[in-house]
């Protein structure tokens, strides 16, 4: 459990270790540099089409950390980098991820996202793609001015894995054969790849090593993965506060998540059939919901998949042990604490 700012861990011997768990740290150090990836956001998202602005505008204002642009900024300064090359990466980055929540919106039918209603609620689904897809295109002008082939590179191909794992979650959607390998595929896919390229921005722009740049990809991958399965383990025991969304929704959605993998795993016959009429037929209505949480809370399921997320929490930590020392690092491994505290 974490209590007043601490996450308490497990090693993998079994030793407990304390770690400090708060974003503060990396939104002071970022702050500055973050204010500059705010405006260039909002100069890119200008156009002369009246919807690109209002849209773009409204998503810009929508709240949110900006973990991702976060990443690479520290990722680049932690290196003593003093040029203006990290600044548009992130905002590229950036660019990427909200393109990517336009498209999952429309994709899931969503209506809420951080407490407000989603783009497709207010504009409608074609106005959120072709938006989404306006936003991708400036991100990968963006890449193009930084005149780096190997951040052009790692951040394209993270474009195409992501998109990879959408198409990925929405063939399995509905399938209670999904396994947790399979699953794990499609959210390092989906949430981690940009994660881990945001990242790994920094050493490619510095010309850190080989081996540093690794253990930013690790981190960044690691981290992603943590973030993606404590979502997972909030939309049945979290707020929508904390979610950013209602609560129940991957479950209304018909999400095979991996709460869900554990309890229709290590459930009875009566729960794996409950699982298959609430995920394959569609039998989730409040009632269902109720339910579900009680068999989650029976088979331990929200507390395997944090305990998971912990897991690759620790991974991400010792990465960060390849880099160099210093006040970036330190955020870098509160962030990973933070990410794990949410849920508990």
């Amino acid at each position: 459990m974490g209590v007043a700012g601490l996450s308490i861990d497990k090693a993998q011997g079994g030793e407990t270790t304390v770690a400090v768990a708060s974003v503060e740290p990396l939104l002071k150090l970022s702050a500055d540099a973050m204010a500059a990836v705010n405006e260039l956001i909002l100069s890119k998202a200008g156009s002369d089409v009246e919807l690109i602005p209002e849209i773009s505008n409204y998503l810009v204002n929508a709240g949110g950390k900006r973990l991702r642009p976060m990443l690479t900024i520290a990722s680049a300064e932690m290196f003593g980098y003093r040029g203006d090359a990290h600044i548009r990466l992130a905002t590229a980055v950036e660019f990427m991820h909200t393109a990517t929540l336009l498209h999952d919106d429309v994709v899931d039918e969503s209506d809420m996202r951080r407490a407000r209603a989603t783009a497709r609620r207010i504009w409608g689904n074609q106005a959120s793609v072709l938006v989404g897809d306006f936003l991708l295109g400036q991100a990968f002008r963006l890449m193009v001015d930084v005149g780096s082939l190997d951040a052009l590179d790692v951040l394209s191909t993270a474009a195409s894995v992501i998109a990879e794992g959408e198409v990925w979650q929405l063939s399995a959607s509905r399938s209670m054969e999904t396994t947790k390998a399979d699953y794990e595929a499609v959210i390092r896919a989906k949430t981690a790849a940009l994660f881990s390229a945001a990242a790994e921005m920094g050493p490619i722009i510095t010309g850190a090593s080989e081996r540093e740049r690794q253990a930013l990809r690790t981190y960044g991958d690691t981290l992603g993965m943590a973030f993606q399965l404590v979502d997972d383990a909030l939309d049945y025991g979290g707020s929508a506060a904390s979610l950013g969304k209602n609560v129940g929704d991957d479950f209304r959605e018909g999400k095979v998540t991996l709460p869900v993998i554990f309890a229709y795993r290590d459930g009875d016959d009566q729960d794996r059939a409950f699982w298959k009429a609430a995920i394959e037929e569609g039998r989730n209505d409040d009632a269902a919901l109720a339910s579900a949480i009680e068999r989650l809370e029976r088979t331990g399921a929200v507390e395997k998949t944090v305990s998971e997320a912990r897991l690759y929490g620790e991974t991400a930590r010792t990465a960060l042990a390849e880099l160099p020392e210093g006040p970036w690092r330190d955020a870098l491994d509160q962030v990973v604490g933070f990410c794990i505290s949410r849920v508990v």
